[in-house]
C-alpha cells in the first residue's frame, strides 16, 4: 500500500474539458484559499429589514465629518440612503427620469430604420440592447454625488434625510457616468450626450463648468471608436474605460489641466459597474476576458475559469454585472447573470494576492467593500434587502463545498483501490468528504460517502479516476489542507 498525497493547488480551474482539470479543484461554492489552505467564506446577516422597491444597481458606503455612516443605493427609478441603524430614506431627486430594471433588446417593430427589411424576411441579429440602469455613486467631501446614464443629470445629496438629492447647478446633462478625481475635480463622462466627451468642473467647485483663464474647468474628447462606460482613480491617475479600450487622464495643470493617454486596446468594459479599483490597480470584466491596469499598460488576466464564466453569461443581461472588492482577503468579486437566468445569480472571484480564482452561486445585485462599516455590504436580488457579509457562517439555504477534477495514479491506465483516508483538517468533524469514481472519462460515475473526517477514515472503493468533494458539515471556520489516501495500485482491469 502507498499513500497518495492530494496536493491540490489552490483555486478553481474550470477551463477546457473535465480531464484538463486533473488534479485541480473544478467546482466550488462559498470557498476561498488562503496560504494554500481551503476555508469557507464568511456568512451574512441583514443590515436593514427595509427593502427597496426594485433591484439595487449601485451601492456606496461612506462616513461624514461627524463619523456618521451611510449606505447609498440606487434602483432604476429611485435613490435611497440608509443610516448606520438601517433606517431607509428616499432621496430620489425630483424629476428623475426612470430607466430600466432589465436590459431591453430592440428587435421588434420600431427596432430599426423604417423599411430596412423586406416583408416576411427574418431580421438579422443586429439588435441594439438598452442596458439595465445602474448608478455611479461618488463622494464629494462628506456629500454624495450620483448619476445614471438613463437620466443623465448630476445630483448631490447633503446628508439631510428630509431633503432629496438636488441637481448640481450648471453641470452638464445627458452624462453616462461620473468620477471624482484625486485632484478634486468632478468629471462627467460621456458629457452632454457625446459618448466620447470628458468634461470637468473647476477644482473643488462642482457648480463652475465654463472654462476661463481664472479657473481649471475644461473638457476633451477621447480618440476612441467606443463609448465611455466608467472612470475610477488608479495610483494617481484617472482611468477611463470605454466599450473598446482604456485611457488614463493625468493632471498637467493649466492651461490644458488634463492630458489623455490610451493605455489599452480591445479591452472594453462589459458593464458600467463591472470594474473595481484597489490599492494595486484596477480590474474589470470585459466581454470575453478579465483585465487589469496597475500602471504602464492594460494586461489581460490569465484566468483559470474564463471558459466557464464567459460561456455561462446571459449576454442580453450582462449590463447587470458588477464588481466589488473584499480588501480583507485581497479579492475582486464579479456577480453576473448566468445563461439560464435574467438576474445576477453567479459570481467569480479573483484573489490578486494569491493569484487564484473561485466561482460560486449567490444572488447579489450591488455591493461595496468594508471601510465605513466593518464588513462588506451587498444587496440581495431575492428580498431586495441589504446584507452585511463575512459575519459568522450562516448561508441561508446554501452551503460551502469544493470538488476536484479527476485524480489518477500515473497515466491513469491502472485501477486504484482506496482503503482509508488520513485527513488534514483543522478540527476533525467540521467537513465531510465524498468520493466519486469512474473507469473511463465521461463514463458512469459511482459515489461513496459522505465520510466524516477522522484519523484515519476507513473506506473502500475502486476506480481509474477519483474525484473528491469536500462539504462543510458544521457552521464553523474550518480548514482543509493536504489529505492523504491509502491506496493499492491494481491492474488495468
Amino acid at each position: 500500500m502507498a499513500l497518495l498525497n492530494l496536493e491540490i493547488p489552490a483555486g478553481v480551474f474550470r477551463n477546457g474539458t473535465d480531464l484538463q482539470s486533473m488534479g485541480r479543484w473544478r467546482d466550488a461554492n462559498l470557498i476561498r484559499w488562503i496560504d494554500g489552505t481551503m476555508r469557507p467564506v464568511g456568512g451574512w446577516r441583514t443590515r436593514s429589514d427595509t427593502a427597496t422597491a426594485a433591484k439595487q444597481r449601485g451601492m456606496f458606503t461612506w462616513s461624514d465629518n461627524s463619523s456618521d455612516r451611510w449606505i447609498a443605493v440606487g434602483t432604476y427609478n429611485k435613490l435611497y440612503v440608509y443610516n448606520s441603524a438601517g433606517t431607509q430614506s428616499d432621496i430620489t431627486p425630483s424629476g428623475l427620469t426612470p430607466g430600466r430594471e432589465d436590459a431591453i433588446a430592440f428587435t421588434g417593430y420600431g427596432g430599426g430604420n423604417y423599411s430596412s427589411y423586406a416583408f416576411g424576411i427574418a431580421r438579422p441579429d443586429t439588435a441594439r440592447i438598452q442596458p439595465a440602469t445602474s448608478w455611479a455613486l461618488q463622494p464629494w467631501g462628506e456629500y454624495l454625488l450620483a448619476n445614471n446614464a438613463d437620466d443623465g443629470k448630476l445630483y448631490e445629496w447633503q446628508l439631510n434625510t428630509a431633503v432629496v438629492a438636488a441637481q448640481v447647478a450648471n453641470a452638464p446633462v445627458s452624462n453616462r457616468s461620473i468620477v471624482v478625481t484625486d485632484e478634486r475635480f468632478v468629471m462627467c463622462l460621456g458629457a452632454g450626450g457625446n459618448p466620447r466627451k470628458v468634461q470637468w468642473c473647476d477644482r473643488e467647485n462642482n457648480t463652475l463648468w465654463t472654462p476661463a483663464a481664472t479657473n481649471e474647468a475644461g473638457d476633451l474628447e477621447l480618440q476612441t471608436n467606443g463609448q465611455i462606460m466608467a472612470g475610477t482613480n488608479v495610483r494617481g491617475q484617472t482611468l477611463i474605460l470605454t466599450t473598446t479600450d482604456a485611457h488614463v487622464a493625468n493632471y498637467v495643470g493649466p492651461p490644458y489641466v488634463y492630458g489623455i493617454e490610451r493605455v489599452g486596446s480591445a479591452c472594453g468594459l462589459a458593464a458600467h459597474l463591472a470594474y473595481q479599483n484597489v490599492d494595486v490597480g484596477c480590474f474589470w470584466m470585459g466581454v470575453h476576458a478579465f483585465y487589469g491596469y496597475t500602471g504602464g499598460g492594460v494586461q489581460e488576466l490569465v484566468s483559470d475559469v474564463s471558459d466557464y464564466v464567459f460561456n455561462d453569461i446571459n449576454r442580453a443581461q450582462i449590463s447587470k454585472a458588477f464588481a466589488m472588492s473584499n480588501g480583507n482577503y485581497g479579492e475582486i468579486w464579479w456577480f453576473y447573470p448566468s445563461s439560464a437566468a435574467t438576474e445576477n445569480n453567479r459570481y467569480v472571484v479573483y484573489n490578486y494576492v494569491e493569484n487564484t480564482w473561485a466561482i460560486g452561486s449567490l444572488d447579489r445585485t450591488a455591493g461595496h467593500d468594508s471601510g465605513a462599516f466593518r464588513q462588506p455590504m451587498m444587496a440581495s436580488a431575492t428580498d431586495l434587502k441589504i446584507y452585511e457579509h463575512e459575519i459568522g457562517f450562516e448561508y441561508d439555504t446554501l452551503s460551502p463545498f469544493a470538488e476536484t477534477g479527476p485524480i489518477m495514479m500515473g497515466a491513469g491506465d491502472r485501477v486504484i483501490s482506496v482503503v482509508e483516508m488520513i485527513p488534514d483538517e483543522k478540527t476533525q468533524g467540521d467537513v465531510n468528504a465524498t468520493f466519486k469514481t469512474r473507469f473511463y472519462p465521461n463514463g458512469t460515475e459511482r459515489s461513496y460517502g459522505p465520510f466524516g473526517m477522522s484519523n484515519p477514515t476507513s473506506m473502500r472503493f475502486t476506480g481509474r479516476q477519483i474525484r473528491m468533494r469536500v462539504d462543510g458539515a458544521r457552521l464553523s471556520d474550518w480548514r482543509v489542507g493536504i489529505n492523504r489516501l491509502d491506496t493499492i495500485a491494481g491492474g488495468r482491469r
